[in-house]
């Protein structure tokens, strides 16, 4: 059983920073956990838009603070995300988040990250793994 809290996280190598500046992220569970997925506490800075393609992982997000406007840039369709709301990118959506109020959201990656991804110039983070 692991017990671990965002607190004791902070300012650890599980504590990322995005080089871009828009976001922070608590990695609390990784793939070294090897349970098959990633549990991360994600903070989006209002005033921000990133855009992301996670051509390699299939990511939820569930909204817990803030407000977002979340663009599906294959169809140009764009939802409002609000604390209580969900999305699933499983079809590898290339997307972009603009950020109305800072946005702290819940997110589970498969395949998990290791910790130390960040998006690339087309917004993907890289299929990284752990040595056995």
């Amino acid at each position: 059983m692991i017990v671990r809290s965002f607190k004791e996280i902070e300012g650890t190598d599980r504590h990322v920073k995005s080089a871009s500046g828009t976001w922070e992220s608590k990695r609390i569970v990784l793939a070294k956990e090897k349970v098959g997925f990633s549990l991360h506490e994600t903070i989006l800075y209002a005033g921000t838009e990133t855009s992301m393609w996670y051509a390699n992982h299939i990511e939820a997000v569930v909204c817990v603070e803030g407000e977002a406007e979340l663009t599906d840039r294959e169809t140009g369709k764009s939802y409002t995300i609000t604390p209580g709301t969900m999305y699933l990118l499983d079809g590898h959506e290339k997307h972009t988040l603009r950020i109305k109020k800072d946005f702290r959201c819940l997110c589970v990656f498969n395949p998990p990250v290791t910790g130390r991804e960040d998006h690339d110039e087309n917004g993907v983070y890289p299929l990284l793994t752990e040595e056995v």
